[in-house]
């Protein structure tokens, strides 16, 4: 992606969680300036890959296939067994286009359809060497058990979720093609260096040609711009040991 599309994406972005009532935290409006004044205070923003994140999935295809996300908040995979330790994550998603077919495994998550239209969720069980099993689907909607036939596209309307265990392969995208729809993740603590496993071989961040300067940073853009030392720890988890 050239970095002018990704500036005209979070214009975009911006627009419409605007539209949606949707507050972002202060750190989603930094600049590159503001964020080269920022010492250890911002450590937990870097470390834990909190912001945005565009990403064509490294097929240069943008406008067909990718997503637009911001993570608000994420612990440390590597503390999950630790008392008082971050456990959780959360992500704001902006879907559109499609995404490809995935699955994690060992993030369970909640998809919650925020508002803005209808969304689709085909999912697939994974058989056990990585590939779409035929098997009926079993997942919690809203509390509500359901079964569903392998490759089944359901429909999220406003306010409604899916419960996306670990091993379930899923992919998503806007009911309407023309519409972006604000949907919600709530998980355990996300990986995405790690714990993607897709169906096809595919990229999870993009590379981005440098043709114009930031208006504000994708998570992959701060080492380039922040000096901080990296000493952050998860504040729940302060004095209980290294």
């Amino acid at each position: 992606m050239k970095r002018s599309e990704v500036n005209r994406v979070l214009a975009s972005a911006k627009a419409f969680l605007e539209e949606r009532r949707f507050a972002l935290p202060p750190f989603g409006l930094w600049s590159p300036v503001d964020w080269r004044a920022k010492g250890p205070e911002a450590a937990e923003i870097v470390e834990r890959e909190l912001g945005w994140d565009v990403t064509d999935f490294g097929r240069g295809a943008f406008e067909s296939f990718g997503l637009v996300l911001f993570t608000l908040r994420n612990g440390d995979p590597g503390r999950l067994g630790e008392p008082g330790a971050k456990i959780y994550a959360e992500k704001a998603m902006l879907v559109r286009q499609r995404t490809p077919m995935h699955y994690h495994w060992r993030k369970t998550e909640d998809i919650i359809n925020r508002g803005g239209g209808a969304f689709v969720m085909q999912v697939y069980n994974a058989t056990p060497g990585g590939g779409l099993a035929d098997s009926p689907v079993h997942v919690h909607m809203d509390g509500v058990a359901r079964t569903f036939a392998a490759g089944t596209e359901v429909v999220l309307r406003p306010g409604e979720s899916m419960t996306v265990p670990a091993g379930l392969y899923h992919a998503f995208w806007s009911a309407d093609p023309a519409r972006p729809v604000l949907v919600g993740e709530v998980s355990v603590v996300n990986d995405d260096h790690a714990d993607n496993r897709f169906l096809e071989p595919i990229g999870r961040f993009p590379r981005i040609e440098e043709d114009e300067e930031p208006v504000h940073l994708l998570v992959g853009d701060y080492g380039r711009y922040w000096t901080g030392p990296h000493a952050y720890a998860d504040s729940s988890s302060a004095g209980s040991g290294p």
